[in-house]
Order: C-alpha cells, then sequence, then structure tokens
C-alpha cells in the first residue's frame, strides 16, 4: 500500500483504548508505591534495595522503547500492545509469589518491559497511524481516562492490600491485565493500518527514518522532551514537603498534591473544547508557558510574606493545568514537527535519554535542597530548564514551519 490510510476518528475505539490506559498506568506505575513498604517487610530489603527495582523498570522502558517504537511504525501494533498487556499479567503473578530479592528484580524488569509496550508512548503512537488527521483529539481524550489512574488505583490498591494482603492484591491486578487490557488491545487494534509513504497537503512524502534522526528539527524536539520530562517527574516526590516548607498546613499541604491528578484532567478538558478554535501551533506556545510561569510563582512566593499562602495555591493550579495539558503536547510534538510516519521510532530513539532523566531529576532536586535555603536553588534551576524547553521547542516549530 503506498497510501496515508484516511481512517474516520472512532470514538468507541478510542474510548476502550483509554480504558486499557487507565488500567495499565493503575496497575504498573502507580501500584510500586504502595507495594515497597509491604515489600520490604516480607523481603528484608532496605528501602536503597527495594527502590532499585522501580529504577530498573524505567531503564528497562527505555532501553525498549526504540524497538517497540519500530514495530509499531511497521504495523505490530495489535501484536505489541496485547503481548504487553499478557506480559503484565504474567510478571505481576511472578511478583506475587517472590520470595527474594533477584526475583523482585526481574519481576519489575519485566513489568517495565510491559509498560514499553502499552503505556502512552506506544498508545500515542498507534492513534496517530490510525487517525493522522485527527489523532490530537484521539489522544487528549486517551489522557482524561489515563490521568485519573493514581486517582482511581491508589485508592483500590490501598483496600485490596489492606483487605487482602499484598501478593493477592498484585494477583487481582495481574487477573486486570488479562479480563481487560488484553481484550481491549486485542479487539480494539484488529486492521492495523500499513507502513505508508503518501504525500499529502500538509505532510510531504516521508523521507527515510535515518534523515529525520539526524536533523537538526528532530534534536530540538528531543531536547525539549527530555527538559520537560526532567521538570515534570522532578517536583512530585517533593511536592509534600515543598507545600509545607512554604507554610502550607499539614491538611492542605496533603490534600493539594492529591488533587493536581484532577486539575491536570480539568486542563485537557479546556484543551477538548477549544481544540478547533485555537491555531494548535500557538495553542502549544501558550501551554509551554505555563509550567514557567508556575515554577516563577515558587519563586516570588516567600518574597510576598502575607500573599505567600494565595500564591502558592496560583503555582498548583498553574502546575497542575499546565502539567496536563503538556502531555498533549509532548505526545504531539514529533508527529506535527518531525514525521507523522515515523513518530514511534523517533520517539523512540529518546527512550534511554527520557528514562536517564525521569531516573535523575528528583535526585537532584534533593541533592541541592539545603536546611537553611530549603528547595530554592533546586527551584531555580527548574525556572531555568523549563525557559531552555521553550526555546528549543519554540525554535522546533520555526524549523519545522513552511516556506
Amino acid at each position: 500500500m503506498t497510501g496515508v490510510s484516511l481512517s474516520r476518528y472512532n470514538p468507541r475505539v478510542v474510548g476502550w483504548l483509554s480504558v486499557a490506559q487507565l488500567v495499565s498506568w493503575g496497575s504498573t506505575y502507580y501500584l510500586f508505591a504502595l507495594l515497597m513498604t509491604p515489600v520490604e517487610q516480607a523481603l528484608g530489603l532496605s528501602r536503597a534495595e527495594s527502590s532499585l527495582a522501580f529504577s530498573l523498570a524505567l531503564l528497562v522502558e527505555g532501553l525498549l522503547a526504540y524497538t517497540v517504537g519500530r514495530w509499531i511504525d511497521r504495523g505490530h501494533e495489535r501484536a505489541v500492545m496485547s503481548g504487553g498487556s499478557a506480559l503484565a499479567a504474567i510478571c505481576l503473578v511472578l511478583l506475587s509469589q517472590v520470595s527474594g530479592v533477584v526475583g523482585f528484580y526481574l519481576a519489575w524488569a519485566g513489568v517495565g518491559a510491559a509498560m514499553s509496550a502499552m503505556l502512552y508512548q506506544p498508545v500515542f503512537a498507534v492513534v496517530t497511524r490510525r487517525y493522522p488527521q485527527d489523532f490530537r483529539r484521539a489522544i487528549i481524550t486517551m489522557t482524561f481516562l489515563g490521568g485519573l489512574a493514581s486517582t482511581v488505583f491508589i485508592p483500590l490498591i490501598a483496600w485490596l492490600m489492606a483487605s487482602f494482603g499484598w501478593r493477592n492484591a498484585v494477583l487481582v491486578l495481574a487477573a486486570l491485565h488479562l479480563l481487560v487490557c488484553l481484550p481491549v488491545h486485542w479487539q480494539a487494534l484488529r486492521d492495523a493500518p500499513l507502513p505508508q509513504r503518501l504525500a499529502t497537503p500538509d505532510q510531504p512524502a516521508s523521507a527515510p527514518l535515518s534523515q529525520y534522526l539526524r536533523s537538526p528539527t528532530f534534536a530540538l524536539v528531543g531536547l525539549f522532551l527530555v527538559l520537560m520530562m526532567a521538570v515534570t517527574v522532578a517536583l512530585p516526590a517533593h511536592m509534600v514537603n515543598l507545600l509545607r516548607e512554604h507554610g502550607m498546613s499539614e491538611a492542605w499541604a496533603i490534600a493539594v498534591p492529591a488533587s493536581i491528578g484532577v486539575i491536570q484532567v480539568a486542563g485537557r478538558l479546556l484543551m477538548y473544547f477549544f481544540e478547533h478554535h485555537l491555531d494548535v501551533h500557538r495553542a502549544n506556545r501558550l501551554i509551554m508557558t505555563l509550567l514557567p510561569l508556575a515554577l516563577s510563582a515558587l519563586v516570588v512566593a516567600p518574597m510576598l510574606g502575607a500573599w505567600q499562602g494565595g500564591l502558592m495555591l496560583v503555582f498548583v493550579l498553574l502546575w497542575g493545568i499546565g502539567n496536563g495539558m503538556i502531555t498533549i503536547v509532548k505526545g504531539t510534538a514529533m508527529a506535527l514537527y518531525v514525521s507523522r510516519e515515523h513518530m514511534a521510532s523517533l520517539n523512540g530513539a529518546l527512550g534511554v535519554p527520557q528514562a536517564l532523566a525521569r531516573a535523575a531529576a528528583p535526585l537532584l532536586l534533593g541533592l541541592l535542597w539545603t536546611p537553611v535555603g530549603g528547595y530554592t536553588r533546586g527551584i531555580w534551576l527548574l525556572l531555568a530548564i523549563s525557559l531552555l524547553a521553550l526555546g528549543a521547542f519554540i525554535l522546533a516549530q520555526r524549523r519545522a514551519a513552511p516556506h
């Protein structure tokens, strides 16, 4: 086949894929934080030994991202995402039976491999291939439920563990992959479009992947994605302590971060309603300013005395809405500004740098904390990184603009 398949947007398929994202994120990525303490007690692990398992999962996910992207670009999306769900179920079953640290690490390495095949990056590539003229709306829709994964699954997993023990709770999560995610991926992803190379009015005939990998635009988009990954993952692990240091009461310091997931979804809802009323490139630039503005509020807050509490709420609002919207920008940037046809492979090529940024950023923020200055130095650094990411993004837009 030589033409781009202009498949019509299918809300039923996108809806079911959204359900699978909710379950996939909730039962893997958000599982570890709740599992850490009971596993340490059961296996006699230190906090450093247990934490290494999740870092290993993220590293494996990053290492496999390029290979997974190539498979999807070649039309194997059904096998990739169904296989990811099946692998997640198998590894969660193995995790429920571990009796030593080696088995614990191997199980989480397998979970990381499954995550590389079933979370946002592969599914964004799938809907971009299937709906080349409407992929942004599909991605926004899927992130509605994906953004609520922590809100739904953290209390669900906590209840399962309290009621049935952590091993049985993990078995229940494995069953969800077999009963929900695997059937959804197997049924919804039938008739995948084949690799295609036809020029359209807004997308010229595609060049070879190697040419895109060497292009300045790919380098700029890649720099934006890696830097923004560092910014968006650095703060969550430190958010509660950060709010405490800025004078919030204990109740607010706990409640406010818990609400960020809902605020993110609200931001995506705004994007959904205004998607067809704003130029996508201008909207992307506006969205990219929200996190620098949020971090600027953090920098200024200690200087405002009685106004500090209000400015902290402004920070949380800007951070939540911005983080929710930037997920869409990150998910669509490669397709909009580099190549739709090779989107999965191009994003996959950034898998290891993004994994390293995701692992290093929270640690760096912790190292920059001081008893006297708190997080001040770290927030200034994050602000500088966010502005550098914004600059790279704007340059990428300009290079990609038609002349």
